[in-house]
């Protein structure tokens, strides 16, 4: 039997400027899951904390190496590139999440070669041979635009080069 999962806890208004409250439930938030510094902030303020409490709690965490946006970003480009998602999608994913463009761009630099990510997601879903048909290259071009690669992924990853006509 699933069990409901409790409500978040708002803080007191008393505990809403305390830093040790702060700090302990951004350690307890990030004990389950690792968050970058915007999504953090986001959570705390939503609990009730105070602001300027907050933003004193992310400098700290900064300061011991338990939040880090670089690595966080790594992390998620890491993950989603294994999920078989492109650097478009995760481009914008970061940027909703409040991570800097010039972060995110160095975390997709970072990654390698997303060609070779996106020949390898389209010979999982339709198989080693190259697509023969008009109507298969259009199929699974929009499948790996849908995934979040950029053209140029795409058109390699079909096995034509970029003056070819599809």
């Amino acid at each position: 039997m699933l069990r409901k999962r409790q409500p978040s806890r708002r803080v007191s208004s008393d505990e809403s400027g305390d830093p040790a409250a702060a700090l302990a439930a951004a350690g307890s938030l990030l004990a389950r899951r690792d968050y970058c510094s915007s999504e953090l902030a986001a959570r705390l303020v939503s609990r009730g904390f105070a602001p300027d409490t907050v933003q004193a709690t992310l400098a700290d965490l900064h300061a011991r190496h338990y939040l880090d946006d670089a690595r966080y970003a790594r992390q998620f480009v890491d993950t989603h590139a294994r999920r078989g998602h492109g650097p478009v999608l995760i481009r914008h994913e970061l940027g909703e999440r409040g991570l800097s463009p010039q972060l995110a761009e160095q975390s997709l630099a970072d990654f390698g070669d997303w060609s070779a990510l996106a020949r390898e997601v389209r010979a999982r879903r339709f198989g080693a041979q190259p697509p023969r048909s008009r109507s298969d290259k259009t199929r699974q071009a929009r499948f790996l635009q849908y995934r979040g690669f950029s053209d140029d992924d795409i058109r390699g990853a079909l096995g034509f080069d970029v003056t070819s006509d599809c």
